[in-house]
């Protein structure tokens, strides 16, 4: 089964942009819709964003228009870019398919956003 790893998270100050990444294992990414989702302390895991066919994408509307999801099938990699990040973005955020059921979720990245 494809594995999953998330990078890129960190400490951010309001206004300030961050890039995640979503790596891969095995070769059968490509055939596979993603997406982003993410839990804030306390709150049930939410979806952010989804990637389908490779192309169209969606986003949840807290985050559109600052965040822009995108794909490399050859890199077995997705991306987030996060801009003009608020506080209430922060949380640890993990990727995995867009609906259907899931793989086994990553170890997510943690991404804050304080002054």
């Amino acid at each position: 089964q494809v594995q999953l790893v998330e990078s890129g998270g960190g400490l951010v100050q309001p206004g300030g942009s961050l890039t995640l990444s979503c790596l891969a294992s095995g070769s059968s990414f490509s055939i596979y819709n993603m997406a982003w989702y993410r839990q804030a302390p306390g709150k049930q895991r939410e979806w952010v964003a989804a990637i389908i066919n490779g192309r169209s994408t969606n986003y949840a509307d807290s985050v559109k228009g600052r965040f822009t999801i995108s794909r490399d099938n050859a890199k077995n990699t997705m991306y987030l870019q996060m801009n003009s990040l608020k506080p209430e973005d922060t949380g640890v955020y993990y990727c995995n398919v867009a609906g259907g059921r899931p793989l086994n979720w990553g170890q997510g990245t943690q991404v804050t956003v304080s002054s």
